[in-house]
């Protein structure tokens, strides 16, 4: 994700926290003197608000151990404002593994209530009056930091199982439904019940929390977008990368300057190619790198290709193609015969297959 800093690794996953971060922070700042706190209360959020991420770091490796456990693997953790986000290669289509991933998250939220129970002497606080529990929560201690933790945890099981895809809720949901239904009926049945609740949200936040209506827009947009995208693969289903095969390519040298590549573009519609040697790929060019070279057009292609890549052949699956390109976080690859390049698959390419057929399929009377 764009203008995240990354903390580190565990378990060969990595840990990035978002630059938008910052803004949860200072809206912590800015409420706790609002409120008329000093220091030690400004200190003691903010450490509050560090290991919760931590209990979110560990929701998101729950999911990301249970995707392992299924040979998925993931690549990074985002820790954003509105919590975290673990990008797994993809989730599982048996809806009894996507059903143990989606639960994986909550269910470490539930381990770490459990162990605050053991230190969280609830039978001191029977009996409490409202103004007990004021004082209490008001003050910045060691009691009132573990009753915080212990009710955001319980929070975080609540609020991701609410059925509002694509958070965990939604694909609990999703995986039940799978049960019953095709993967493409059951996300569509989800996705519109996230963006109903989605609503939902949105009001709440206009009224109550603005953080909410942040919310609101990520499950609006996340369900539309995800059930595009299975909607998408469950038409490629049975197709083949030579029904889509780009053949009409222009191959690069590594010693041609990077100006050629502009003017291919400029005349036409290309927009990232294949560099070869001897007929063979060695490198890919792809087209956010000759923007980014763009003011150094005679500059050999040879130093700026991307020599790791994958490959496809013409009839490996359409649907596996779009796995490889998102794994690899590649748009364009090309298409080797054996050793022989005969041509390239892009995402824009498939897109525009997926829309020829749907159009070309025969209308329901």
């Amino acid at each position: 994700m764009k203008g995240s800093l990354i903390l580190g690794k565990v378990g060969g996953v990595r840990i990035e926290i978002h630059w938008t971060f910052t803004l949860l922070l200072l809206w912590v700042l800015f409420s706790t003197l609002k409120q008329g706190g000093d220091t030690t209360m400004v200190l003691f959020n903010i450490t509050l608000i560090f290991v919760l991420f931590l209990c979110v770091v560990l929701h998101e490796l729950g999911h990301s151990y249970m995707a392992h456990r299924f040979g998925i693997p993931t690549r990074a953790i985002t820790l954003l404002p509105i919590g975290g986000v673990a990008s797994l290669d993809k989730m599982p289509e048996e809806p009894q593994r996507e059903l143990a991933v989606a639960l994986a998250g909550p269910a470490v939220n539930v381990l770490i209530a459990l162990l605050l129970l053991l230190v969280v002497p609830l039978n001191a606080y029977r009996g409490f009056t409202t103004e007990q529990w004021e004082q209490l929560l008001a003050a910045p201690s060691r009691e009132a930091f573990l009753l915080y933790l212990l009710m955001a945890n319980i929070l975080l099981v609540v609020f991701n199982l609410i059925p509002a895809f694509p958070m965990d809720g939604g694909r609990v949901l999703r995986a039940l439904l799978g049960f019953s239904y095709n993967r493409s009926r059951a996300t569509d049945i989800a996705a519109r019940l996230g963006q109903g609740l989605s609503f939902i949200f949105l009001i709440l936040g206009l009224l109550f929390n603005p953080f909410l209506v942040i919310i609101a827009i990520f499950i609006f947009f996340g369900a539309y977008a995800e059930n595009k995208m299975v909607q998408q693969t469950f038409q490629l289903r049975g197709h083949k990368v030579r029904e889509a095969l780009l053949t009409d390519l222009t191959l690069l040298q590594a010693e041609d300057p990077l100006e050629k590549a502009i003017e291919t573009i400029l005349k036409g519609t290309e927009k990232d190619f294949i560099v070869v040697r001897e007929n063979k790929p060695i490198g890919i060019l792809p087209n956010k790198t000759i923007l980014e070279y763009a003011q150094a057009p005679q500059r050999p292609i040879g130093e700026l290709i991307k020599t790791s890549f994958p490959c496809v052949g013409p009839d490996s699956d359409l649907e596996k193609a779009i796995e490889i390109m998102g794994h690899h976080q590649q748009k364009f690859l090309p298409v080797l015969e054996g050793e022989t390049l005969i041509g390239a698959i892009s995402s824009e390419n498939i897109s525009e297959f997926i829309m020829l057929k749907a159009g070309l399929a025969p209308q329901a009377t």
